[in-house]
């Protein structure tokens, strides 16, 4: 069964703007700059993933590396098969999966001295 919800006003202290929510759903929050949008972004408990829609994908990288979050799209449609570590920041866990970070959590290190 689809729900269609109409779109309202998201306010700060709504679930739907605070919680990492998962599955088709896609809340747009109106920023002032770049300087806010990232506020915004970053004001949550929550870092799993972000993404950057932009005219130039040097900037978007440099909006991305101010982002509190695991990983961050920019301007492609997914990941893909892209072999980068893939793990959240704060409250979206630590720990990462794929590539060389991802092989490290099954190692265990040893100091013999």
């Amino acid at each position: 069964m689809d729900i269609i919800l109409k779109s309202s006003l998201l306010i700060a202290d709504m679930r739907i703007y605070k919680e990492e929510i998962f599955g088709p759903v896609l809340s747009i929050i109106s920023y002032l700059d770049i300087d806010d949008a990232v506020k915004i972004a970053n004001d949550s408990i929550y870092g799993l993933s972000s993404y950057i829609t932009c005219l130039d994908d040097g900037e978007g990288k440099i909006i991305a590396k101010r982002l509190k979050a695991g990983q961050t799209i920019v301007n492609k449609k997914g990941r893909g098969s892209a072999p980068a570590p893939f793990g959240g920041f704060k409250k979206s866990g630590n720990g990462r999966e794929h590539g060389q970070f991802g092989l490290e959590e099954y190692l265990e290190v040893k100091a013999v001295i």
